[in-house]
């Protein structure tokens, strides 16, 4: 029997992947979390095969998840699955313990592939990805850095969210963060990215893949 853990603040989209991951052989036994707090109390209370993550929960990020249950727990599979595009923030995902990273517009097929390869102690990457990796190890013959890769990963957070219009006070709500410190973090990026206004930021962040057509409507 597989155990999986779907963690995802949207009941009906953890209703949807439980549908489409019922088709893995020998049956499959589900946890649900629609927090970060209930994600971490789960993941590291029961035995699962894999933890399917959602990076926009409502009281922490879910990189905060990834961090603590990939300290507590090494061997455990965390399979990162958001809206967010394949880009720099999945490469990072990676390199602090992610097994695999997806948008929600994959097709179910891709999960289902995902799912078995990670569970099977593999990294899984998408052909996007792959294509990431790619560049990302180009040197001195590929693409040249953009602005935003100076970014830390905090940082990457607070651009995203704020191109996807969230005020401040809903921010600093859903990173742990002071408004102060989330203003703070504001003002460092339009410095860094020498830009004026968030609308700007919004615009970047488009234009190079930081926030997809999906999150924008969302919001």
């Amino acid at each position: 029997m597989i155990r999986i853990l779907v963690v995802d603040d949207h009941a009906l989209v953890r209703r949807g992947l439980i549908e489409l991951l019922q088709e893995l052989p020998n049956g499959v036994q589900f946890g649900e979390a629609g927090s970060a707090a209930d994600a971490i109390v789960l993941g590291l209370g029961g035995h699962w095969d894999v933890v399917l993550l959602d990076l926009g929960l409502p009281d922490r990020h879910g990189l905060d998840v990834l961090r603590e249950l990939h300290a507590a727990r090494p061997q455990l599979p965390v399979l990162i699955l958001t809206m967010f595009p394949e880009d720099q923030l999945a490469l990072r995902m990676l390199e602090i313990g992610a097994a695999g990273y997806l948008t929600k517009e994959s097709a179910p097929e891709e999960l289902i592939r995902a799912v078995e390869r990670v569970m099977a102690g593999h990294k899984y990457l998408s052909p996007a990805m792959t294509q990431a990796v790619a560049d990302g190890l180009g040197g001195a013959g590929g693409p040249p850095p953009v602005p935003h890769e100076q970014l830390s990963d905090r940082e990457l957070e607070v651009l995203r969210l704020l191109a996807v219009g969230r005020p401040i006070t809903a921010i600093s709500r859903q990173l742990g963060l002071s408004p102060k410190t989330v203003t703070t973090y504001r003002a460092r990026l339009l410095h860094k990215l020498r830009m004026k206004s968030n609308a700007e930021l919004t615009f970047y962040a488009t234009q190079h893949g930081l926030v997809s057509p999906a999150a924008l409507k969302a919001t």
